[in-house]
């Protein structure tokens, strides 16, 4: 999951809460005494999430499917994949509830270093609106993989996420359900109150 599904799972909570979710992957660390107790908590749950969706079978099995070359990277690019199927399936209402608040409190908060320069490029470009759209998201992950070292091991995985798109979709609606039981989160609308 990438920041909108994290975002997303988070919503219910604090704005700290939500924060730690949002800066959760800038962390290292077990240690999180220097942060505020629910930002602790969020990067925590943030972790959480991530160590249930990594060991998930559709993980396993889309990964399978990834040229062997990338199989390596697929992970990340799933993380942004199931983003956009997210996006998807938000309705605009949803959207424009959770996406100002996580712009809002990744612009007035200090980011981790690790975060800090893509941050403001999130807000200012629109990423978490811009993961509903397919050609975006194949951008942010060739973007990606332009900061790792070597070669661009991510954009060599676009045309499988395109070749894959209905398979990669029936897998986010495998795990989705899976993801929500796991953390409690009751399906449906959110309610949009501070």
């Amino acid at each position: 999951m990438n920041f909108l599904a994290h975002g997303w799972l988070a919503r219910g909570g604090s704005d700290d809460f939500l924060y730690g979710n949002l800066i959760a992957d800038g962390v290292k660390g077990a240690d999180l005494s220097a942060w505020p107790t629910a930002v602790a908590e969020g990067i925590r749950h943030h972790r959480r999430v991530d160590a249930f969706v990594d060991g998930h079978a559709v993980i396993g099995e889309m990964k399978d499917r990834a040229p062997r070359g990338g199989r390596r990277v697929a992970g990340i690019a799933l993380d942004l994949m199931w983003d956009h199927c997210l996006a998807r399936r938000l309705t605009i209402a949803e959207r424009d509830w959770l996406i100002p608040r996580c712009y809002r409190l990744l612009e007035t908060r200090p980011a981790p270093t690790r975060l800090a320069a893509m941050a403001p490029a999130l807000v200012s470009q629109d990423w978490l609106r811009g993961y509903a759209d397919f050609r975006f998201t194949c951008r942010a992950v060739a973007g990606l993989g332009r900061r790792l070292s070597g070669p661009n091991r991510l954009a060599e995985l676009l045309p499988w996420l395109e070749r894959d798109y209905m398979a990669l979709d029936e897998a986010f609606e495998r795990l989705w359900p899976d993801l929500e039981a796991r953390l409690g989160v009751r399906p449906g609308s959110v309610d949009p109150q501070p």
